[in-house]
């Protein structure tokens, strides 16, 4: 019997800063026919209530540095404001979404990351995804809507990047379902060509985004967004699409037909330890 197919989508926060485009993507979302899993993060309305209450805000290439300060707005902007506020529009949209964090019912597990050259702060890396408990509010035809926030076991939030928790999720849905990954954001896709939209490139293999890396020609914010995809499809995931929120229901519909955004190719080249 063919695996059914599933649809795991991220949402940068410069879309959910974006109250009509948010709602917009929200709309088209629930309007897809297929199990799905949405994740988010809202790095921008952080940000920005950080920037209210007069708390630094510190990123290196795309991750954010999350002291107790940061910690504290993180919680109530990713867990509450945006997750609460996703979850009421796609109920509006007929859409029965369940909003959680990885902390709920142990669905993420990570590790504070060690300090190093750089220290994150409350920053977490996965180590456990429940992949049961995620298949279990598939099966109730609940669709997540999940906050990326992690906990380590032992009573800590941690901070986790969304495109990551994506990745991971896709991971760990892979041998029971036909996994497709999109990482939607403000641009058409991964430009050639900083602020160029007609440079989207359609295809890019690992090899490829090495290279171009190499040359500066990747901004830090999509970096993760690579990294992650990459890793995915080593895992077995089926396809990854990194592609503007307007898109999403046409990509997924011929994720293997016509090229939609950049559809990233695996190939024997690429290692994580690299």
């Amino acid at each position: 019997m063919a695996m059914e197919q599933i649809l795991i989508a991220k949402v940068g926060g410069g879309i959910i800063s974006d109250e009509s485009t948010f709602e917009e993507f929200l709309r088209d979302f629930a309007a897809i026919e297929s199990r799905k899993v949405l994740v988010h993060g809202g790095g921008r309305i952080a940000s920005e209530v950080a920037r209210s209450l007069e708390i630094p805000v510190a990123l290196v290439e795309g991750r954010r540095i999350t002291d107790e300060d940061m910690l504290r707005v993180v919680i109530m902007t990713y867990g509450g404001l945006v997750n609460k506020r996703a979850v009421a529009t796609l109920q509006r949209f007929g859409c029965n979404a369940i909003g959680v964090s990885g902390a709920d019912a142990d669905l993420i597990r990570a590790k504070r990351r060690p300090a190093g050259e750089i220290d994150y702060g409350y920053v977490g890396d996965i180590t456990t995804v429940n992949s049961e408990y995620l298949e279990s509010m598939l099966r109730m035809n609940l669709v997540p809507v999940i906050a990326s926030l992690t906990h380590d076991g032992k009573g800590q939030l941690l901070n986790t990047n969304a495109d990551t928790i994506a990745a991971a999720l896709s991971e760990s849905l892979a041998s029971q379902y036909r996994v497709q990954l999109f990482f939607c954001f403000e641009e058409e896709g991964v430009l050639l060509t900083e602020n160029d939209e007609i440079s989207v490139i359609e295809q890019l293999s690992a090899a490829g985004f090495r290279k171009l890396q190499e040359k500066g020609a990747i901004h830090s914010g999509m970096v993760p967004k690579l990294d992650n995809g990459f890793r995915a499809l080593k895992a077995g995931v089926e396809g990854v699409t990194i592609c503007h929120p307007s898109r999403l229901s046409a990509a997924f519909n011929t994720a293997n037909g016509d090229a939609i955004g950049t559809r990233l190719i695996a190939d024997e080249s690429w290692n994580q330890s690299e």
